[in-house]
């Protein structure tokens, strides 16, 4: 099959007249999970002459294509082919349809490439290897993307339908993810290439039972160190600057981060075995953003009805712990001052930011740098703040191609790591986690930055880096090891952040920083 870039569209701005007949192959496909409306979208988005009644004919298991006008990362299609897992459950219409095989891509011209995955006792540094061979839904997902953002439709519509037939929820990573990633792709469409980041999942934390919820997270982190390790590095961290007061006070923790409590008991337990035994208070403050600014963002947007504030209570009466919490809902961060969090000079402040502060404007990154400087007018001991890398510094993230490329690449990384976690068997909870982390995908207008990036940001906003303490390394080191071996985390001498990395690339940066003295 040859798709021609330069074919003529007619004039129909619909979605459903642009596919035409070719639509009854898609008996759920185009039932939008993110209720984004109709398909009016662009005027572009029009229906080709020729595309309609070959995709009707032409067995989706057997696509090979050349491009007239290639582009970069489109080339899966045509020079290697496309693993098909045996738990595939979606399958075609036309039962007899030719599956994927070595033998088909020979006899269709298509040199087959011999697989990376690890077999068990293969060396760490092959898993650690940065190609991405084998991950052909990024290689389907991207190229698709980059067709949305140059306006070819006829090359949209030929990924989406060898994306519709690979995608399930049932097999490996690759399908997960060439799941998730069409259904955020033709919400796109479908919203007329609006931003999308007010769509919801039917299965996220914010759907869940709160028990359900609280339990999976729980698990989440027994089997999966994603955010165990960021939450250990923030606890010890709170302990490392304890430890350095020369005299017992009250301790104040702002939380503005994805916890919803899980990791706080943890803190607790480890402040009765102090010398001296816990402060005198220790004050939470859980400072959550409005809820329009949580709902696209991956792990913030609790279930209504959630409030770990009465169990963690309960908790710390039974440890001898004075607790308060006090919870700020639906607050703009940039109003936060020592009168709103009720701190006082007399006790320990620290801020506890993870996985929140990049979203604090999808428009402007220099928010973050003017809220970076307002919590350095709260006077706190300590900040300690946890982001997602994106391993980047370039200036055109925004764009629609690049910026999903790049959520795309970590959203692999999580659903490789689940898959791992585990181990292959299907539940609920990883539904529900998968889920979660895909709605990074539709946040299109989030932009996330590089470490180096995070530390400039605060270097201008009064911070210096703090070297984290042996007892933070090593701890989050032992703690590692219960997990599969592809983790590590590595400390970067050079700024003091600690990462967590998967299979060589890395996730969760994590700063320990003090205000400059004046």
């Amino acid at each position: 099959m040859t798709i021609d870039d330069s074919e003529s569209n007619p004039p129909s701005d619909h979605i459903l007249g642009w596919l035409g007949d070719s639509i009854s192959y898609f008996p759920t496909f185009f039932d939008d999970p993110y209720d984004g409306g109709d398909f009016s979208g662009d005027s572009w988005w029009v229906q080709t002459q020729e595309l309609d009644q070959e995709l009707i004919n032409l067995s989706p298991n057997s696509f090979t294509t050349t491009s007239a006008a290639p582009t970069p990362n489109d080339s899966i299609l045509s020079n290697q082919s496309i693993p098909l897992d045996s738990t595939k459950k979606r399958k075609s219409p036309d039962e007899s349809s030719p599956k994927i095989t070595q033998k088909n891509t020979k006899e269709q011209g298509v040199a087959p490439r011999k697989s990376t995955a690890n077999k068990k006792g293969n060396n760490k540094s092959a898993a650690n290897s940065n190609n991405k061979e084998g991950r052909w839904a990024e290689q389907l997902l991207n190229p698709c993307a980059a067709a949305i953002a140059a306006r070819n439709p006829s090359r949209v519509q030929h990924f989406l339908y060898v994306l519709h037939d690979l995608s399930s929820l049932k097999g490996d990573a690759n399908h997960r993810l060439a799941f998730h990633g069409l259904r955020a792709l033709t919400h796109y469409l479908s919203a007329g290439g609006s931003n999308f980041s007010s769509a919801t999942s039917s299965n996220t934390f914010a759907s869940s039972n709160p028990k359900f919820f609280r339990d999976s997270l729980i698990k989440f982190n027994d089997i999966n160190p994603w955010f165990r390790i960021p939450n250990n590095v923030a606890n010890t961290s709170i302990l490392q600057i304890l430890a350095e007061q020369s005299q017992p006070r009250d301790l104040h923790i702002v939380d503005i981060g994805v916890s919803h409590g899980v990791h706080w008991p943890t803190l607790l337990e480890e402040l009765t075995r102090r010398a001296g035994g816990p402060p005198p208070l220790v004050r939470l403050t859980v400072v959550a953003p409005p809820e329009q600014s949580r709902t696209a963002v991956p792990f913030a947007n609790g279930p209504s009805n959630y409030d770990f504030s009465s169990k963690l209570l309960t908790f710390a009466k039974d440890m001898n712990i004075n607790l308060q919490i006090n919870r700020i809902e639906n607050f703009q961060l940039q109003n936060l001052n020592s009168q709103v969090i009720n701190s006082s000079t007399e006790e320990t402040l620290i801020i506890c930011a993870q996985f929140t502060l990049h979203n604090l404007n999808h428009t402007s990154p220099d928010h973050r740098t003017e809220f970076l400087q307002v919590l350095r007018t709260l006077q706190p001991k300590g900040v300690i703040l946890s982001e997602n890398n994106t391993d980047c510094s370039c200036n055109n993230c925004c764009d629609f191609a690049t910026g999903f490329s790049r959520r795309v690449e970590y959203l692999w990384r999580f659903l490789d790591s689940t898959s791992v976690a585990y181990k292959g068997r299907e539940s609920d909870e990883r539904s529900m986690m998968e889920a979660e982390a895909a709605k990074v995908l539709i946040n299109v207008g989030e932009m996330n930055e590089s470490k180096e990036k995070w530390c400039e940001r605060m270097k201008v906003a009064g911070f210096k880096g703090e070297i984290f303490g042996e007892e933070t390394i090593d701890g989050a080191k032992a703690l590692l090891r219960k997990y599969d071996s592809n983790w590590e985390v590595k400390v970067e001498e050079k700024d003091g952040c600690f990462g967590l990395w998967w299979k060589g690339q890395p996730l969760d940066p994590s700063f320990l920083a003090k205000p400059k003295q004046r």
